[in-house]
């Protein structure tokens, strides 16, 4: 659909000068029209052939490995922080029966 609306605008460029008067308001239309349309299938051809896909999936691999990284960062903050916590239960308790056995 591009390519068939970048030649379309092309072509009336063309013919909005030839005709008598010149119509430049139409010429104007179909050169923005042109430009965007370019644009577009520049896009394309940088996404689909010239790796444009391949840095896509690249950047979104690399944004998930960071979000992994710093869920299990945080994961293992919370499991050393509930062991910290069965360590001093444990020391307390170890402290309870040591003075029931001293008295």
């Amino acid at each position: 659909m591009t390519a068939a609306l970048t030649v379309y605008a092309a072509t009336f460029m063309r013919y909005s000068m030839a005709v008598t008067p010149k119509n430049y308001l139409l010429f104007a239309c179909h050169f923005v029209n042109f430009g965007a349309q370019s644009t577009q299938g520049f896009r394309f051809l940088q996404y689909w052939h010239n790796g444009g896909r391949e840095e896509a999936l690249k950047l979104k691999a690399q944004q998930s490995l960071q979000s992994a990284k710093t869920q299990g960062k945080g994961a293992i903050a919370q499991v050393e922080e509930k062991g910290k916590g069965i360590l001093q239960q444990g020391e307390a308790k170890l402290n309870e029966v040591k003075d029931k056995v001293v008295k």
